[in-house]
C-alpha cells in the first residue's frame, strides 16, 4: 500500500475520506439533538431509531478516521474543522417527528451521493481498501434511505 508521500492518489482519496469524516460528524451531531428533542406519538419510534443512527454514524466515523490513517493521511479531529469542512449544516432543534425525519432523509441522500463519489475516486486509484469499505456504507445508506421514505409515505 502506498502512502500519501508516496502516491498522489492516495492524497485525493485521503482528502475526500476527510470531507466524510466532516459530514458524518456533522450527521452524528445532528441524530444527537434528534434524539434528545423527540416528542409526541412517534417519541418511542424516533427516540430509539435516532440512537441507532448515530451508533452506527460513530462507528462509520472511526472507521473513516482509521483509513486516512492507513492512507498515511491525517483526519480532521476538532469540532471547528467539522463545521468548517462539511457541506451539511448543524441542526436546530426539532420536536416534530415528521421534519426531523425529513432532515435525516435529506442528510442521507447527501452523504450517499457524497459516498459515491468517494468509491469512484478510490476506484480509480486503485485503492481496495477504501473501495471495500465504501461498497458496505453505499449498501446500509441505501437501505436506510428506503425506509426513512417509508415512514414518510
Amino acid at each position: 500500500m502506498k502512502t500519501l508521500n508516496e502516491n498522489t492518489a492516495a492524497n485525493v482519496v485521503a482528502s475526500q475520506l476527510n470531507q466524510l469524516l466532516a459530514d458524518y460528524q456533522i450527521y452524528y451531531q445532528n441524530l444527537r439533538t434528534l434524539h434528545w428533542y423527540a416528542k409526541g406519538r412517534t417519541f418511542f419510534a424516533l427516540h430509539s431509531k435516532f440512537e441507532e443512527y448515530y451508533t452506527e454514524a460513530s462507528e462509520v466515523v472511526d472507521e473513516l478516521a482509521e483509513r486516512i490513517l492507513m492512507l498515511g493521511g491525517s483526519p480532521v479531529h476538532t469540532f471547528a474543522q467539522y463545521i468548517s469542512t462539511s457541506k451539511l449544516q448543524e441542526t436546530e432543534v426539532i420536536s416534530d417527528g415528521t421534519k426531523a425525519v425529513e432532515l435525516v432523509l435529506a442528510n442521507n441522500e447527501y452523504l450517499l451521493n457524497s459516498v459515491k463519489e468517494t468509491f469512484k475516486l478510490a476506484g480509480e486509484a486503485e485503492d481496495e481498501g477504501t473501495v471495500a469499505l465504501l461498497s458496505g456504507l453505499i449498501g446500509s445508506t441505501e437501505k436506510r434511505i428506503w425506509m426513512l421514505k417509508s415512514f414518510l409515505q
